[in-house]
């Protein structure tokens, strides 16, 4: 692998010798695929499977059954062997968070319900270049009479088009029903409808409670003359109402699953769309004289006879200068993803660190130096910005939130994919346009953006420390997109592994041969049969899953128990312990095809169970490299020094700093090979190889040579039978 030297770091070549004649600390994987809930889009870091449930869940209804995607289980296998866990959740489309506006005690809101109506002029529904954008629940739509002279501007808001009846964005019809869907349909409380004259359009709006609901419609024209004096619902009024908000919560995951606002009180303030999947709010303990109140994140499936506290922050305040302010007890940053033309990167929002696992808090009404230094309230009129107690007009709920392609409602019942393939297709029944209700079979189909969007990402080595890349779901014969663009993130790194599934539920052996042959990779891996494994999330559920749902746990368990450059295969390292059976009972011919095609078979063996019987990678020269724990054991070199060598950079270019690189890698190094992942090796940084002219480039070069230790595959006994009183040979 090339590598320029422009900016300076640390640069690795690698220079494989080992063809043959023709005839560091714990680092997780990272696993990409759709999940039922959790930030979509951005990498995030799971210590446990419980931690993966609380943050991304795991069953989800359809139709009348209970499943997970296949994420979860290559997730629950994964972490029962390691505690690091990179997990990008896909989604696609419009998908954003859900919100809940927190009301203060000053705030009358619970007087009166907030009306208000406005009318699109009659220069608007004669083609003008008018331009109104209405804001709901903080996500922006742009309606427009035609489309303006030069086009309209990109941004990421909907626009919708009156005079056609056009749209562009989510939904179900065009023009003005268009946008009554999408404001009928936030869960925030608020009602929209629209009547049409020869001269003008009105739309007339509705909060069904007053309070922090009303927060969530505002209205401007295109050229920045605002509305917001004519028509703002908020705290039960009409004209120039003040916002009553505190703060405002915002879920860290995405998806319409987060929403459950409520209007009306159920008993024991049940929340309708509450579920095990999605939370809600409550404020207690508040104190005036003290400029504190406790928060409360709560489960959305619970009552206020039986409550699930799930995060407790006691003693908050909105004082920006004090040790408990909000944003700082629970965290206030946020990740989006932008991209600069060639490369995706992550945008960091806010000051403080998130603390919470479920939200982030954000236009915060704060009380600057809420006491005095004799302890007494410095401006009375202050305490109005605290937080009424309680859990507001939507009974603790959010809303807001809105869903990419295949999501769920908020009780976590799946709705399908979009574009007609429904119902969405799981285990078994995965296809090339339907992979639990994704279309990946082309670039540009429904979730093929999300899961090469989130490969964009990891392909950041400075940002992203795995070693091992699964896409369970993601069929190579199928899904070739997506898999290639994983391998060739794995190339382009050097420093982490691909997992890849070659073919759907029900092929044969040539199946698999065929996909392997069409590739040469020694970053890449392929399976093969499926295995069925028990769901241990519904009782007395098997399911049919590719091999890369299981293998990532193979992989952990041959690092925990010895070290990433022994093969992950065999009796002692290589068992499927959860597996049931495999799709197949493989014949040793069947394994010697499938292996000389570099496909590593799941043999079945009588008493000994399923078993990955095979360690090659899918490099189709002999080599070294065409061995998985030889390509490991470089990964885990690599990582090693470079991340040590990083220190040296900026350093004298003298012997002494070839010195501490020497002191830093022969001890490594030969803490390897007494492992037993190599047999000899020389590390080489003098004078040899740092002439006048190198240092003169401001260079440092080092090299080194590796003989990694081989694996016994293939063990050959010449049993002799000899007469009587033969001697043996010496």
């Amino acid at each position: 692998m090339a590598e320029k030297i422009i900016s300076p770091g640390v640069f690795t070549n690698e220079i494989d010798q080992t063809f043959l004649p023709a005839a560091v600390a714990d680092i997780g994987a990272a696993i990409v695929g759709p999940t039922v809930k959790g930030p979509a889009g951005i990498p995030t870091v799971v210590t446990s499977y419980s931690d993966f449930q609380a943050k991304f869940g795991d069953v989800f209804k359809s139709g009348s059954d209970s499943l997970q995607y296949l994420t979860s289980h290559a997730a629950e296998q994964y972490l029962q062997n390691s505690d690091t866990l990179t997990v990008v959740r896909v989604m696609d489309g419009t998908f954003g968070p859900a919100t809940a506006n927190i009301g203060t005690t000053g705030s009358t809101a619970a007087a009166t319900a907030a009306t208000g109506s406005f009318n699109i002029a009659g220069t608007f529904l004669t083609g003008q270049d008018d331009e109104v954008q209405i804001t709901v629940a903080g996500t922006e739509f742009r309606f427009i009479a035609t489309d303006p002279v030069g086009g309209i501007p990109v941004d990421s808001s909907p626009v919708f088009f009156f005079s056609t009846g056009s749209v562009t964005g989510s939904g179900t019809a065009g023009g003005a029903q268009q946008l009554l869907h999408e404001i009928n349909t936030a869960n925030i409380g608020v009602s929209a409808s629209f009547t049409q004259t020869a001269t003008h359009g009105r739309f007339q709006f509705t909060a069904s409670d007053a309070g922090s609901n009303g927060n969530d419609i505002s209205i401007d024209t295109g050229s920045g003359t605002s509305f917001r004096d004519e028509l703002t619902l908020s705290s039960g009024t009409n004209a120039g109402g003040s916002s009553a908000n505190s703060f405002v919560l915002k879920t860290i995951a995405d998806g319409t699953i987060m929403n459950n606002a409520q209007t009306v009180a159920n008993t024991n303030n049940v929340l309708v769309s509450g579920s095990v999947h999605n939370i809600r709010y409550e404020v207690t303990n508040v104190n005036a004289k003290k400029g504190t109140f406790t928060l409360l994140i709560r489960a959305g499936n619970d009552n206020s006879k039986r409550k699930q506290t799930l995060e407790s922050y006691t003693g908050i305040t909105l004082d920006p200068n004090s040790n408990n302010y909000i944003a700082k007890a629970i965290g206030d940053q946020r990740q989006t993803v932008r991209s600069d033309g060639t490369q995706k990167f992550l945008q960091l929002t806010g000051s403080y660190p998130n603390k919470s696992r479920f939200v982030t808090v954000e236009k915060v009404k704060q009380t600057i130096d809420y006491l005095d230094e004799n302890g007494n309230v410095r401006v009375p009129d202050a305490s109005a910005s605290l937080p009424n107690p309680g859990s507001g007009s939507s009974l603790g709920g959010f809303s807001g939130a809105t869903d990419g392609f295949s999501g769920f409602d908020a009780l976590g019942n799946h709705n399908g994919a979009k574009t007609g393939v429904t119902p969405a297709n799981f285990y078994e029944f995965i296809s090339t346009n339907n992979s639990q209700g994704f279309d990946l079979g082309n670039t540009g189909a429904e979730g093929t953006d999300g899961y090469l969007e989130a490969l964009n990402l990891l392909s950041n080595q400075d940002e992203y420390d795995i070693n091992l890349i699964l896409l369970p779901g993601v069929i190579h014969g199928e899904h070739s997109t997506i898999t290639n663009k994983a391998i060739d993130v794995c190339e382009d790194r050097g420093d982490c592994f691909a997992i890849v599934d070659p073919v759907i539920y029900g092929k044969n052996v040539g199946d698999a041969t065929t996909q392997a042959e069409a590739v040469d990779s020694n970053f890449a891996a392929m399976y093969w049969p499926w295995v069925k494994v028990p769901d241990s999330q519904v009782a007395g559920t098997q399911r049919w899953v590719p091999p890369s749902v299981v293998l990532g746990g193979v992989y952990a368990f041959n690092d925990r128990v010895a070290h990433p450059w022994f093969a992950p295969a065999g009796l002692n390292r290589g068992g499927i312990t959860t597996a049931i059976q495999a799709e197949r009972k493989l014949t040793q011919g069947n394994r010697d095809t499938l292996y000389d095609s570099n496909v590593n078979p799941i043999a079945t063996f009588p008493g000994q169970g399923v078993t990955v019987f095979g360690q090659k990678t899918l490099q189709k020269k002999n080599s070294a490299l065409d061995r998985i724990n030889v390509r490991r054991l470089l990964i885990r070199v690599k990582k090693f020094i470079a991340s040590s060598s990083r220190f040296l950079v900026f350093e004298q270019n003298t012997a002494a700093t070839r010195r501490r690189f020497l002191g830093i890698v022969n001890p490594f190094l030969e803490n390897v090979q007494s492992q037993s992942g190599l047999s000899a090796f020389r590390v080489v940084m003098d004078e040899t190889n740092n002439t006048p002219d190198t240092i003169d480039r401001n260079q440092l070069v080092g090299q080194l040579f590796l003989q990694p230790t081989r694996t016994a595959e293939f063990i050959v006994l010449d049993f002799t039978v000899q007469p009587t009183g033969a001697s043996f040979p010496e």
